[in-house]
């Protein structure tokens, strides 16, 4: 990090840049996903691809740069580094464009082509580690080597953003909710990648006091679901999950189990399925992180369901799936891995179609 501080003259200027972007950004829509087997229970999907680089992480980003501007951490030489599977990275390579700054992103080189390229699209720089566990350390030592800041968002993610308003995701769901037939959710349902966004919810549904319950939508191979069972478990060991962006080896700093009111955990041929599915029934490509959350999502409906109970839940469209057509919505890719789809698909159109999974 700089040791000597940004002027406030070029940090108005730096907010003004982002703010001027936010104002031009209308807010994404909430779809509502069609559920011809399912009478009860209303499913909505907050559309996050539409940002203008196109994922959930463009929100995260925008106030990261914020936090680190009015933190006097970055200045107009100062190179900024972050530690990402992608998303973030692009994103915030589009924010460090703007302000005109040198951006290297940390990533493992598992990470999609698709992202890869959209980070140099934006002048961003990548730089690749072995493993996700490897991004942090690399990180803090570019940052360190350069005179840059590290961005942090594992650690800054939850407190970067103003969780008690603002425009942030929990108020703009609940306000776009405010005329349908069941405005509070019953549930949302949400993963976990730094666990920034599920900070977010979760403390907004406090401070509103609202009943509406919070479920963590996690890989099988990440560690937040069985912390959640367990507090003692910090670290999970064995292979990866394939979805990016969600679910991590090690309890991220803003990860807050706290928050949570129900976790599943979610095999990867399960959310690639769903993703698949998913788009087709409403003709929008979804990325594997959506897929998670559309398989949590529908074993809530289906139990409210088979209770009587009526309602509605919310989740979110994350992403594109097309950052991911090289790797798990890829064909090839799964049958390389041995990765069977059939019976996953097959059990996600039940739901659809009756209800039941």
């Amino acid at each position: 990090m700089s040791h000597s501080s940004p002027s406030r003259a070029w940090v108005a200027h730096a907010i003004e840049l982002i703010e001027a972007d936010f104002t031009r950004s209308a807010d994404t829509h909430l779809l509502r996903a069609p559920l011809p087997g399912v009478s009860g229970v209303a499913l909505y999907l907050k559309d996050e691809s539409t940002h203008p680089t196109g994922s959930l992480k463009h929100r995260l980003a925008r106030s990261l740069f914020l936090y680190a501007l009015c933190n006097g951490w970055i200045g107009p030489d100062t190179p900024v580094i972050e530690a990402s599977s992608g998303s973030t990275a692009v994103s915030e390579a589009y924010f460090a464009r703007m302000l005109g700054l040198r951006f290297i992103a940390v990533m493992p080189r598992t990470t999609s082509p698709e992202k890869v390229e959209q980070i140099a699209f934006y002048g961003g720089e990548s730089h690749f580690v072995d493993s996700s566990g490897e991004m942090y350390e690399a990180s803090a030592r570019l940052a360190a080597d350069l005179g840059g800041h590290y961005m942090d968002q594992f650690t800054f993610a939850e407190r970067a953003t103003d969780w008690r308003g603002n425009n942030n995701i929990a108020e703009s769901i609940f306000g776009q909710m405010s005329r349908e037939q069941h405005p509070i959710p019953a549930w949302i349902v949400v993963g976990a990648g730094t666990g920034g966004t599920s900070a977010t919810l979760g403390r907004y549904i406090r401070y509103r006091r609202l009943p509406t319950r919070l479920c963590l939508a996690d890989p099988e191979a990440s560690v937040f679901h069985r912390h959640l069972a367990d507090r003692s478990v910090c670290t999970a060991s064995g292979p990866p999950s394939c979805i990016e962006g969600i679910g991590r080896p090690r309890c991220e700093p803003s990860f807050m189990p706290d928050l949570i009111d129900k976790a599943f955990a979610v095999p990867d041929p399960a959310s690639i399925a769903a993703a698949r599915v998913l788009s087709r029934r409403i003709g929008r490509s979804c990325g594997g992180s959506t897929g998670t959350n559309i398989w949590a999502a529908a074993h809530l409906a289906a139990a409210m369901e088979a209770r009587g109970e009526t309602g509605s839940i919310v989740t979110l469209l994350c992403d594109s799936g097309e950052r991911y057509r090289s790797t798990c919505l890829n064909d090839a890719w799964l049958a390389a891995r041995g990765i069977e789809l059939a019976p996953w698909e097959a059990r996600i159109e039940r739901f659809f179609e009756t209800g039941e999974i």
